[in-house]
């Protein structure tokens, strides 16, 4: 398994489509939730793809600060479900820390947490911070990385 680390202009077609399969299965298909997932976002995100061969497995992106929040942030995390309860998902996390420590040093990051995955994030160093809230009608709660 390898990451890639790809600006929006450097993604190949296959790349992109790859990476949009994934997300959709995922965010629309297994999760019954019908939003708007082309967000114009990914246009100036930075996007981390774990690759298992050619076959993309997980995916998040980083949003730059004053993109979605104050703050740089993590989105869009998802792990292929053939994937899950093998420690991939926090791979993919702490690889996606890493580099947006990296691109925005001494910055908080902020995640837009569903509130199932508290504890998975938890134990990844991020806290809960503020009121729950829906989001495309998931409970959520907004998180921050401790530096």
């Amino acid at each position: 398994m390898n990451f890639l680390l790809k600006t929006f202009n450097e993604l190949s077609t296959s790349e992109l489509y790859s990476l949009l399969k994934l997300r959709n299965a995922i965010f629309i298909v297994e999760q019954k939730c019908a939003y708007q997932d082309l967000d114009d976002l990914d246009l100036n995100a930075r996007h981390v793809i774990l690759l298992n061969g050619q076959d993309v497995i997980g995916y998040s992106r980083i949003l730059a600060p004053g993109s979605a929040h104050k703050e740089p942030a993590i989105g869009r995390v998802v792990v292929h479900e053939k994937f899950r309860k093998k420690d991939i998902g926090k791979a993919l996390m702490k690889y996606s820390i890493a580099k947006t420590l990296e691109l925005y040093e001494n910055q908080t990051i902020v995640i837009s947490a569903q509130k199932y995955l508290v504890k998975f994030y938890s134990e990844i160093g991020f806290v809960s911070f503020g009121e729950d809230y829906l989001e495309d009608n998931i409970p959520h709660i907004k998180m921050k990385y401790l530096l």
